[in-house]
């Protein structure tokens, strides 16, 4: 079996804030941008892994969710407890820094964890967890 991580969702409430943190923050390219106004998909991903990308989406457009439903997300994403992502790299200083810079919300410095990893954590304009992990 040949199975890989192609895409991954992360919800976002304001398109042109992540737009600006995941492409000028991060550097990732923006691939694809389908619809108007707050009701945007946007696909970013590195630009050096064309194969894996993230969907950043209006959590709530499912037809099928109900306004309680909808609510709940909206309480959760303003908590940030509703989506996160674990990335990778080698510079975690380097990357702090660079992340630190933008203005972004930091929620742990590079620290080295009690399991065996050194990592650091923000939050995107939506509130989502990311979690930059140091790769050894």
């Amino acid at each position: 079996m040949d199975i890989t991580i192609h895409t991954t969702f992360l919800p976002h409430d304001d398109p042109e804030a992540s737009v600006a943190f995941y492409r000028d923050v991060l550097g990732f390219e923006v691939r694809s941008d389908v619809g108007q106004g707050r009701m945007r998909w946007i696909t970013v991903g590195p630009a050096d892994q064309p194969g894996t990308s993230i969907l950043l989406a209006p959590p709530a457009a499912d037809p099928g969710i109900t306004e309680d439903e909808r609510r709940t997300i909206s309480e959760m994403m303003a908590k940030g407890t509703y989506g996160w992502i674990l990335l990778a790299t080698r510079d975690l200083d380097g990357t702090f820094e660079r992340v630190q810079a933008g203005d972004t919300e930091v929620v742990q410095e590079p620290t080295e964890q009690p399991y065996g990893v050194r990592d650091c954590a923000f939050r995107d304009p939506a509130g989502n967890l990311v979690r930059i992990q140091e790769v050894r």
